[in-house]
């Protein structure tokens, strides 16, 4: 259950931190799940889990944004100070720098193929940084980076609720080919998340990705996501051409988009419009299999 944050709560809270006590504090518009972020001033943000499963992700965070900061060549979030449970709120909490930009979009991106060039030159580069001592697949960022067997039994009752209005038997060969895709690299680092929502442009171009509440070190494939929820076509090419994965990760990578796909649509059936972008993604990714 997620829990009741609002700007009194942090108004309440930051009085941990005398210097930063009385600035403004505003609710960020567009807010994720796993955290509720408010605008502290003009140049910081407020970040608090907003339920228990997603406050283990606050002290790793901490550990290793830093690090990885400084070998990116996007802007990510780095956090500034770290705030205790108070108040009745009963996790930990973070101070961070305020990063500019609205969530990518359609619309908001000035060229879909350089933001898809971009976008997989920051994932190469993340995957490149030594993953020593990093953060395996677990319940702190609900295994993303591990075997996607983790899924198996929620993706195959998905497909059997959605049976009749979706092609069934073309999603269950291409998740059980994604399956069969096993996985045998050495661990790298990996976003966990890589969503429309945590890149954020501006004027045009990706300016920073946000939200490593699930980064840990294992299979890259669950970042490629974003190549069917988002890209498409010369964008999806041009995203495939500057990450250098195998075609077996690849699929995987279509599998773990196709489990997004298949539990929002069955979450979401009387939503037209979460309903509607969840059956594009498994269209997507059925056209997508039959190319590879």
């Amino acid at each position: 259950m997620k829990l009741e944050i609002d700007v009194s709560l942090v108004r309440r809270l930051l009085v941990q931190f005398p210097q930063w006590a009385d600035l403004p504090v505003k609710r960020v518009e567009f807010d994720g799940w796993d955290n509720t972020t408010f605008r502290l001033g003009e140049d910081l943000s407020v970040r608090l889990p907003s339920a228990q499963a997603y406050a283990g992700q606050v002290e790793k965070e901490h550990r290793w944004l830093p690090r990885l900061a400084a070998l990116l060549p996007l802007s990510i979030p780095v956090p500034l100070a770290m705030g205790v449970p108070a108040n009745g709120y009963p996790w930990h909490w973070s101070v961070y720098r305020w990063l500019e930009g609205e969530n990518a979009t359609i619309k908001s991106i000035a060229d879909l193929q350089q933001f898809a060039t971009a976008l997989a030159q920051f994932l190469a580069a993340l995957q490149r940084i030594d993953p020593a001592d990093g953060p395996p697949p677990g319940q702190h960022n609900f295994f993303r980076g591990g075997p996607l067997t983790t899924y198996d039994s929620e993706t195959r009752d998905a497909i059997a609720t959605l049976r009749g209005r979706i092609d069934a038997d073309a999603v269950t060969a291409v998740w059980e080919a994604a399956l069969r895709a096993t996985w045998h690299g050495p661990p790298v680092w990996l976003h966990g998340d890589v969503s429309a929502g945590n890149l954020l442009v501006e004027k045009g171009r990706l300016n920073a990705v946000i939200d490593f509440g699930c980064t840990a070190v294992g299979d890259p494939a669950c970042d490629l996501t974003i190549a069917w929820t988002l890209l498409s076509g010369e964008s999806r090419d041009a995203f495939r051409a500057a990450l250098p994965l195998d075609r077996a990760t690849w699929a995987r990578g279509r599998g773990w988009a196709l489990w997004k796909g298949l539990i929002t649509l069955v979450k979401h059936t009387t939503n037209p419009t979460k309903a509607r972008n969840a059956r594009g993604v498994i269209d997507e990714v059925l056209v997508d299999a039959t190319r590879s």
